[in-house]
């Protein structure tokens, strides 16, 4: 029986997914086969010789050692796509958060509070409050995947014209995305003819600070940006200084630090973005789910360190092989299982930049010994059998 180890509040509907398959969840395992996390930040996380794989219920795995978890062979997941309907719907209040002086105006309002006079004091301060409609503006996104691709739609259907950017759009999203949505060839022409700005985007080494000091220069005076996807891809320090010099009108993000808490022209929200009973839920249920279909079938569908591979059932033993990705490691494999006189009878393989993953299913059960020659094999990170 396979354990799970949970480390934050998972929804009951994703815990629901893994006892149902007959997997044990178990907060206090100690060497579980799999971790169901949210938040938890896991960097320093000592990892059993068990442990084959992370689910996040989330989209972000920054709180998660990739690099490591990939030398041990333990695959990481996400809930790609869980969580889109609320962060859209987070983004086009944040379109229009961006543009109308509403938090100011609110916040203002409040501070009326048990004078007399209100109907009046209010009428004549409404002026300081005053910002533009968003229709008829240009919105450029940056990153138009599961998410971005489904702001870029929304945004149509409220009457702005879109022009996006991402050299990486997989086939789904471009099948998803209106066709009405202008696409850049670069981000100069996103930052030259944008009134706002979203950015939604994993944060790596490349694209932390992507919009800093030499971004804004290049944008409208008065843009407006939005940023609920990572804090780090825009500069701090970069941002007000635009915003004091009135290049930038306002920034709305879900990611506020000591520096923009409380700064002029900066709305912050306290990472809001999945924060709804069914976002929580959706991702709790595809993570469990991932997990599931990893341990009991070897699958990688939302992998974030291995090819996404599937592959149905067949023949009486399968086994699964994570490796580098170097030529001759099939022969290899074909080799070693040929002297053992079996036939295979299914296989795939697939490969994410120098990592590759391999499933064969074989007309036998996988022997010991079998499993054991693939596992000595030079570049091969692990080997499970299932």
């Amino acid at each position: 029986m396979y354990e799970i180890k949970t480390m934050n509040n998972i929804a009951q509907a994703g815990l629901n997914v893994l006892s149902a398959k007959g997997i044990m969840v178990n907060v206090d395992a100690e060497d579980p086969d799999g971790l169901l996390i949210r938040s938890a930040k896991i960097h320093d996380m000592a990892f059993g010789d068990k442990l084959a794989a992370i689910g996040r219920a989330g989209v972000g795995v920054d709180n998660v050692p990739i690099e490591r978890c990939t030398e041990k062979g333990i695959v990481v997941f996400n809930a790609a796509g869980a969580n889109a309907q609320a962060v859209v719907e987070l983004a086009i209040c944040s379109l229009v958060l961006a543009s109308r002086n509403i938090m100011d105006g609110a916040f203002w309002a409040k501070s009326l509070a048990g004078r007399e006079g209100i109907d009046a004091e209010v009428e004549a301060g409404k002026k300081n409050y005053v910002g533009p409609e968003i229709m008829g503006k240009t919105l450029g996104i940056i990153g138009l995947g599961n998410i971005g691709s489904r702001i870029a739609n929304a945004a149509i259907g409220l009457g702005m014209d879109v022009i996006g950017y991402d050299p990486y759009m997989s086939v789904e999203s471009a099948w998803r995305i209106s066709g009405e949505v202008r696409h850049a060839e670069d981000l100069g022409t996103v930052f030259r003819n944008s009134d706002y700005i979203l950015i939604q985007l994993h944060l790596t080494d490349k694209t932390r600070g992507m919009l800093g000091a030499e971004a804004f220069a290049q944008m409208k005076n008065g843009v407006r940006i939005i940023n609920l996807a990572r804090g780090g891809l825009v500069d701090t320090d970069a941002i007000l200084a635009a915003i004091a010099s009135g290049k930038v009108a306002r920034y709305v993000t879900d990611f506020p630090d000591d520096k923009l808490i409380g700064a002029k022209g900066v709305v912050a929200f306290p990472h809001l973005g999945a924060s709804t009973p069914e976002s929580e839920e959706k991702c709790a249920v595809m993570a469990a789910q991932e997990l599931a279909d990893y341990l009991m079938d070897g699958n990688t569908k939302n992998a974030i360190n291995l090819p996404d591979v599937n592959l149905d059932r067949a023949g009486e033993g399968r086994i699964c092989v994570i490796h580098m990705n170097v030529p001759r490691m099939i022969n290899g494999f074909l080799d070693i299982i040929g002297e053992e006189n079996m036939n295979v009878a299914h296989m795939i393989n697939k490969a994410k930049g120098d990592i590759a993953y391999t499933i064969i299913d074989v007309d036998s059960p996988v022997t010991k010994d079998m499993a054991e020659k693939i596992a000595a094999m030079p570049h091969v990170r692990r080997v499970r059998v299932l």
